[in-house]
């Protein structure tokens, strides 16, 4: 047992050896600035589906003299509500963008989670793009270019003021700490 801590604490010394000293925590917390999700107009076609879908299931469903035929009709409503309402809807809450004070992170995916950081460190420019629709709602895109690579937040409500908190955060990860 000895043999086996000696060998490992002289592997954890050769890799700090050629690796330096492991850096140093930084002095300010990372606090959560912002959350926000698509803008919640996507969720204005599944709801009127699902009054339309509830309105003609309960004309239809029990007015079949057939049995089979009443037990078919609620069952294709029950169908066309789980695909038309409730997996436009889950997907909706299942994307999801958090900004930090030092990163950006999009979360997507129900069952396949995909997760992208982007730290506001390396972010050279924020760009803001908006469609005739989204003027009219309020929202917009807004990217946030790397280098070459560009990352889009999509149609992210009160997206004016989305974008001036994230060109805040970048300009004050770019500026180098003040020390007294």
């Amino acid at each position: 047992m000895s043999r086996q801590r000696r060998s490992l604490d002289s592997s954890a010394a050769h890799l700090e050896a050629a690796l330096g000293p492991a850096p140093e925590p930084p002095a300010r917390p990372e606090i959560v600035v912002l959350r926000v999700r698509r803008h919640g107009r996507h969720l204005t076609v599944p709801v009127i589906l699902l009054f339309v879908i509830t309105a003609a299931s309960g004309y239809w469903v029990g007015s079949f003299a057939e049995p089979l035929a009443n037990i078919a009709a609620g069952a294709g409503a029950i169908l066309l509500s789980i695909l038309l309402v409730f997996v436009p809807i889950l997907t909706w809450l299942a994307e999801r963008t958090t900004i930090t004070t030092r990163r950006v992170i999009m979360r997507r995916g129900f069952f396949v989670r995909h997760r992208l950081e982007i730290s506001l460190s390396r972010v050279s420019e924020v760009r803001t793009r908006r469609t005739v629709g989204q003027r009219m709602h309020g929202s917009g895109d807004i990217d946030v270019c790397v280098g070459p690579d560009r990352t889009t937040i999509p149609d992210v409500p009160g997206m004016t003021r989305v974008a001036e908190a994230v060109q805040e955060l970048v300009a004050r990860n770019a500026a180098p700490p003040q020390r007294f």
